[in-house]
């Protein structure tokens, strides 16, 4: 070897050891949400932004499908295990159909849990719900009861995709909730596959084959909105009246008209930010994922996973005209 090439050798040594060990790479967590463009999941991304910016080596991958289909969400899953992601931290539109692709990314040491919307135990380490579902199906009546004339009368629910994990567990526990309302009856669930349009038109069906329905219950922010709208333009408000779960801010004009008197939601923002804390954690060693494990999640505390490794954020919150307009500016 040359005196130069000896010489070029032992500097570049020398500034590597002045430079200690490579800076370590971010940690990657894709945060894959039922479909692209609905408000609910942007807002969670806003939150798991939050909280990559707080830890400081997390980098967001914000991803989903353009529909609400399990097709468009695997393919969203195998385009991140070609990427080589760290964490997958997904709203499921099937909690089964993803269950193997997500299952393919855990083999690769893909760590994944689920968030929102749930997957089958073999396809992710825990998963964590909004709230709890008991209280969501509960709060649910409640807010139908508050609308009813007299708390009483026939309410109809329009949901999204009839596979739909969160939104199944919803209605059962609202059925099973039943019993403590008395005066309500519950004529049909109907699905808007979580599209404005097809929730529009599902809803103007209601409207046509039940008229004694009074209340029209949307778990979800899509088929809120748009029930809402179908309501006002055909005169019905008044005389029946939309609830469920919806964003301030795309529920604030429908309170003010009328057509809903009082919705609920927890913060998207925090969900976002409290999945994308669990991925981190566990990513990092600091948590396992595991059934009966509690998990730090930041600003909003910590979360305590059940033996099916299910735990819930926080409690849904009531939105109406007294307080709708100041949570609009926010989310």
């Amino acid at each position: 070897m040359s005196f130069l090439k000896t010489l070029a050798l032992g500097t570049a040594l020398a500034a590597a050891l002045i430079a200690g060990p490579a800076q370590a790479e971010n940690v990657k967590v894709a945060l894959v949400v039922k479909a692209l463009g609905i408000g609910f999941f942007e807002a969670a991304k806003k939150g798991a932004e939050e909280a990559a910016k707080e830890v400081g080596d997390m980098e967001i991958i914000y991803t989903g499908p353009t529909s609400t289909t399990a097709e468009g969400q695997i393919e969203v899953i195998n385009a991140l295990i070609a990427q080589r992601v760290d964490a997958i931290a997904i709203s499921a539109n099937d909690k089964d159909a993803v269950a193997p692709a997500l299952k393919k990314a855990m083999d690769r040491g893909i760590k994944v849990i689920s968030w929102d919307s749930g997957v089958a135990p073999e396809g992710r380490l825990v998963h964590l719900n909004p709230s709890s579902n008991s209280l969501i199906g509960n709060q649910l009546l409640k807010l139908a009861q508050a609308a009813l004339p007299e708390g009483k009368g026939d309410i109809a629910i329009l949901s999204a995709t009839a596979t739909s994990t969160n939104q199944n567990t919803w209605i059962e526990e609202l059925k099973k909730a039943q019993p403590n309302y008395p005066g309500i009856n519950v004529v049909t669930t109907v699905y808007g596959d979580d599209l404005a349009d097809k929730s529009y038109r599902e809803t103007q069906g209601l409207l046509q084959t039940y008229p004694n329905v009074k209340v029209i219950v949307a778990p979800t922010s899509v088929g809120i909105v748009a029930a809402a709208q179908a309501v006002s333009d055909a005169g019905k408000v008044g005389e029946v009246f939309v609830t469920g779960l919806g964003l301030p801010s795309e529920m604030a004009g429908h309170v003010k008209s009328g057509a809903s008197k009082s919705f609920s939601i927890w913060n998207p923002i925090d969900l976002g930010y409290s999945a994308a804390m669990i991925s981190y954690h566990i990513v990092k060693g600091t948590a396992k994922g595991e059934p009966g494990e509690t998990i730090p999640i930041g600003r909003v505390g910590q979360v305590a996973f059940d033996g099916n490794g299910e735990g819930a954020m926080a409690d849904p919150f009531t939105y109406d005209a007294s307080n709708v307009e100041e949570f609009a500016k926010i989310f």
